[in-house]
């Protein structure tokens, strides 16, 4: 009988729009698991000081009271956002340890609704938000499930050029002992996949984001599995395409492809179903400015990325995401993070830089019934602006506590690019950027954010009216 209650009850609260399952993800060392730890404590700290003007519910004063509840998927990973608070708020601070795997939190917001047909049933109404944390390496893997293995193999043999090609040679190395029509031998398969992984890292380590497959750098529970034993064949110009297709399942080539499909058939989908046909909201981090630190390779990369990532989000009625998943996203996000890492006067051009890369990929998909946005934000604001005397005059700055060191910083940065960056932007780069720890808070007092509260408007403030 209490089961059928919580049924009930879910799918009453479903039916008055009083439940939303928001997810989280971004490319690597976007600050996800910093984005919800902040999203969270500003919510609770709504009556304690939160600084949250942009955000309807708060500012009318008819957000109530906030407490955390149980999650419901018991399968699901507990997202850490008391051992993210005790960094955050240690001495000295630190950024959260992040977060490896799908992870979920969820909160119970008890309201008062402007909606006069809602107010005439009852007083109050409760919005139950599930918060969903997941990789965005594991996003970039959908448009695996509209390629082949050897279609696969060409698209990633492509990319592999300047540094990639470099970081690929001990991978590449091995490739050429293997003979792809030769009987399958496990043993070569599994050493030659484990140098293709290294590889994938090495590109995760120097902060490229283009890394398919994602799992082979966050493998969880299926690390040693023979699912995530191939890698795509570097060499297919070496064979004619009916030599290829005469490959049995018995042979080298047969093994990687049969393992492909079933890295795409299980795994891809079956996170997909498992997880993305649920959710109701999205945001996608990004940042941008360790590409504009690292030069043209990483920033294309990580505009490639993108390009891949807004694959998953098509949404016209025959695209292959509609017809596997029939998702329910109705708005989509897009921001930009560490707005606080330069100073006020660029924060536009970051926003816009962030436009024009996800622009392109907007253009090619069919998008239906989604509202979406970019904007630019701090989860928790590490840096503070202001200006200093240089040669005489006054110039914008930020002042933090350096990451690697603690030591006190006061730096211009530099001038985001508000579009694309070309040559000249290259040849003439004026723009770098530190990393600073968070500042030193106070465990009762909120965390300082910029624009966290417009980013909560976008996404919650409707189903809070």
């Amino acid at each position: 009988m209490k089961r059928l209650q919580n049924e009930f009850s879910s799918m009453v609260n479903r039916g008055l729009d009083r439940h939303l399952r928001l997810a989280v993800t971004g490319l690597s060392r976007s600050g996800k698991t910093a984005f919800i730890t902040s999203l969270v404590n500003q919510l609770l700290h709504v009556h304690s000081g939160s600084r949250l003007p942009l955000f309807s519910a708060v500012r009318e004063e008819r957000l109530l009271g906030i407490k955390r509840v149980p999650q419901r998927d018991l399968g699901v990973s507990r997202f850490t956002y008391d051992e993210g608070i005790a960094q955050l708020y240690g001495t000295p601070p630190a950024w959260p340890t992040p977060t490896r795997g799908v992870s979920e939190i969820r909160l119970a917001l008890r309201f008062r609704s402007n909606d006069s047909l809602l107010r005439h049933f009852k007083d109050t109404s409760t919005l139950y938000l599930e918060i969903v944390d997941y990789p965005g390496e594991w996003l970039l893997d959908l448009p695996m499930l509209e390629q082949d293995y050897l279609s696969w193999s060409r698209q990633m043999a492509a990319l592999l050029q300047g540094q990639r090609a470099e970081w690929a040679a001990p991978w590449l190395a091995l490739c050429q002992q293997c003979d792809p029509l030769a009987p399958a031998d496990e043993n070569l398969l599994a050493a030659i996949a484990q140098a293709y992984t290294d590889y994938l890292v090495r590109c995760k380590d120097q902060g490229l984001h283009f890394i398919q497959p994602g799992r082979f750098v966050l493998p969880g529970d299926l690390a040693g599995a023979p699912a995530l034993q191939f890698f795509p064949w570097p060499v297919l110009h070496h064979y004619s395409d009916s030599q290829l297709a005469q490959a049995d399942k018995h042979s080298n080539l047969g093994m990687l492809r049969q393992r492909f499909d079933y890295y795409c058939a299980n795994i891809v989908k079956g996170f997909y179903k498992e997880h993305f046909v649920r959710f109701d909201r999205q945001i996608v981090l990004v940042d941008c400015l360790q590409p504009l630190n690292s030069g043209p390779q990483a920033f294309n990369d990580m505009r490639l990325a993108l390009t891949q990532l807004m694959q998953s989000f098509h949404y016209g009625k025959r695209t292959l995401f509609r017809r596997l998943f029939s998702p329910c996203i109705d708005k989509l996000m897009f921001a930009a993070t560490k707005a606080d890492h330069i100073t006020g006067d660029q924060h536009a051009n970051l926003v816009s830089l962030l436009q024009q890369l996800v622009q392109e990929a907007w253009q090619n998909a069919a998008f239906e019934g989604i509202s979406m946005d970019c904007a630019g934000l701090a989860s928790v604001q590490a840096t503070e602006s202001g200006l200093v005397d240089y040669q005489g005059q006054s110039v914008p700055a930020i002042k933090g506590h350096r990451l690697e060191d603690g030591q006190p910083l006061t730096v211009y940065p530099g001038e985001v690019p508000a579009r694309l960056p070309g040559n000249a932007f290259w040849e003439q780069q004026g723009f770098h950027f530190d990393d600073f720890r968070p500042r030193q808070m106070n465990i009762d007092v909120p965390m300082p954010h910029i624009r966290m509260d417009a980013v909560m408007e976008f996404l919650l403030g409707d189903k809070m009216r």
